[in-house]
């Protein structure tokens, strides 16, 4: 697994990180146990993973418990990034000092480590991003060495762009892949230009980019009704961008079968195809699948071992993720 640097102040992470959202719940009928979670984390690790992106809202901190347990159990080096900023209390509009040091702190307890990695705003309000007072709390608390570095996960480009204009922004996360290829335009290029790190989350669509889903099958039919793929599919519960990347599920089947026959090759799994895309995709640092089994982390990681697309095969790709995919984006771009 090649190492790519997360931004010009941080530190080298694998190409393919592990999104550990499933690890916490909303993915199924019940979240993974203890041994399923341990032996996902345990896959991406031996597969090279270097990189694993966690939320203290996953789960109500089961997710982060359960990487704190990979760390102690192991003692293996990977970096490890989480987030503040959903969880009860705290969202839409109890945002102080306070809140932001006790949550990291709860964190930090959680995760079992001495300072955070990297601590990331996890979709705020985009008055509170504006507003600007929230980075100037995140800088004291690197200062005071309750993190190493800060960044933002973001719903739309306008919410990375405000976020960019802040000192120290060690990197942005946000929802990136070839049905949802906006933020490739203009705030992935400035984000290199200024030296910030580009997570991409969402990379496969909630799973529809895995190409295993048939025309005619509803969210309601395809996923069980604790699973945010079926309770948020319209937005109900959160912001619509965060399932299928804000696509209908039905439309987003619909083009992942083109896509497909298009231009995956045979014999390749459609979800490694959308990944090396992704990887090939200047200032892209490291994108961020998710996995409820062993063998998808692992399945996942291999993305990373394939051949870089070209350019040609790019830019077609390009044009018909434009021409097609790109459209009107529920949830803002």
């Amino acid at each position: 697994m090649r190492t790519r640097p997360l931004g010009r102040q941080g530190f080298d992470v694998s190409e393919i990180g592990l999104g550990c959202w499933q690890l916490g719940g909303d993915w199924g009928d019940s979240p993974p146990d203890a041994r399923r979670a341990q032996s996902i984390l345990d896959a991406a690790a031996d597969a090279g993973v270097t990189f694993f992106d966690t939320a203290d809202v996953y789960g109500d901190g089961r997710s982060e418990r359960a990487v704190g347990a990979f760390l102690k159990r192991t003692g293996h080096r990977v970096h490890v990034a989480t987030k503040f900023g959903r969880a009860g209390g705290v969202y839409p509009d109890g945002y102080t000092y306070r809140a932001l040091r006790e949550g990291a702190e709860a964190s930090r307890e959680r995760l079992g480590v001495e300072a955070i990695d990297l601590l990331q705003l996890h979709c705020i309000p985009t008055e509170v991003m504006r507003d600007g007072e929230v980075f100037d709390w995140l800088r004291e608390l690197r200062e005071e060495g309750v993190i190493r570095h800060f960044g933002a996960s973001v719903e739309t480009i306008e919410e990375g762009l405000l976020c960019l204009r802040e000192p120290g922004l060690l990197s942005l996360q946000i929802i990136l892949n070839v049905l949802r290829p906006q933020a490739l335009d203009d705030l992935v290029p400035r984000a290199e230009l200024l030296g910030v790190g580009i997570i991409a989350r969402v990379p496969l669509a909630s799973g529809v980019l895995s190409g295993k889903f048939v025309p005619g099958v509803s969210a309601e039919a395809a996923f069980a009704k604790t699973d945010h793929r079926n309770f948020n599919r319209d937005g109900e519960a959160f912001n619509v961008g965060e399932t299928f990347g804000g696509l209908p599920f039905e439309e987003a089947v619909r083009l992942v079968r083109e896509f497909k026959r298009e231009f995956v090759p045979k014999g390749m799994p459609t979800a490694r195809f959308a990944l090396r895309w992704l990887l090939d995709q200047p200032g892209v640092t490291t994108v961020i699948p998710g996995a409820s089994s062993w063998r998808q982390a692992d399945a996942n990681a291999g993305a990373a071992e394939i051949e870089p697309l070209g350019e040609e095969l790019l830019r077609r790709v390009a044009a018909w993720s434009r021409e097609y995919a790109a459209g009107e984006v529920r949830g803002g771009i």
